[in-house]
């Protein structure tokens, strides 16, 4: 388990709360934090900085993922693929998302296209699509071999404001989108149609995940409260 707190990056023991490492090296605040799927690289963004990778067992550097200068942007969040290879990175003024090759530390693609901030970005359980959302209202799909542009998920007719957060189901052919206006939006990946308008919330949805089996989506909002519904027959 990682946390991340000023400039520095702090490891703990699930099982105990014991804090078994502090990583340092960034120079402004960090802002999201991602391991590997095998557990043996950790990935930290910060804001107007770098993108580090780190060694989990020995807390060492492995490698620095340098942004241009010009962009001055806030990393927003860090997140592996499926198969460890690739590393997405949203960032947040620039409106760009990146794709980062692990092994060898270079840019593979830049995805621009969104009209203002991205909030969240999820990779496809296979790995080959990749879904970003944000203030724009807008959900893009992306090919993630090519980097190129796919589909754009419209909203639902009476949705207001941005998406907060989206997630995969995981057998990849439904996704779900958590907006600020306290719904959350489920989508058909296939033929890019909204299939549900999930309402209970009462202030903005800031994250959604999917239970291992698909059949349950758990929702966290402003208004305090978590909710678990049943997807099956939502």
């Amino acid at each position: 388990m990682s946390g991340s707190c000023g400039i520095g990056v702090w490891i703990y023991d699930a099982h105990s709360g014991e804090e078994l490492s502090v990583l340092t090296g960034h120079t402004r605040s960090v802002n999201s934090v991602s391991f590997s799927p095998d557990g043996q690289t950790l990935a930290s963004g910060s804001m107007y900085d770098t993108i580090r990778l780190w060694d989990v067992q020995t807390g060492t550097l492995k490698n620095i993922l340098i942004n241009s200068v010009t962009d001055l942007s806030w990393i927003n969040v860090v997140s592996f693929s499926p198969d460890g290879q690739t590393l997405v990175v949203s960032e947040g003024f620039s409106k760009t998302i990146r794709l980062w090759d692990v092994q060898t530390g270079t840019l593979k693609h830049r995805l621009t296209g969104h009209g203002d901030y991205v909030n969240s970005v999820s990779f496809s359980p296979d790995g080959q699509a990749l879904i970003s959302a944000g203030v724009n209202k807008g959900i893009d799909l992306w090919d993630v071999a090519t980097g190129t542009f796919r589909n754009t998920l419209v909203r639902g007719h009476g949705q207001t404001g941005g998406v907060n957060s989206v997630s995969f189901s995981p057998d990849g052919q439904m996704l779900a989108g958590g907006s600020w206006d306290g719904t959350i939006l489920l989508w058909d990946v296939a033929i890019g149609t909204l299939k549900n308008t999930l309402i209970g919330h009462t202030s903005s949805v800031n994250s959604v995940s999917f239970s291992p089996n698909g059949r349950t989506l758990a929702s966290g909002s402003d208004d305090g409260t978590v909710l678990l519904w049943n997807i099956v027959t939502p």
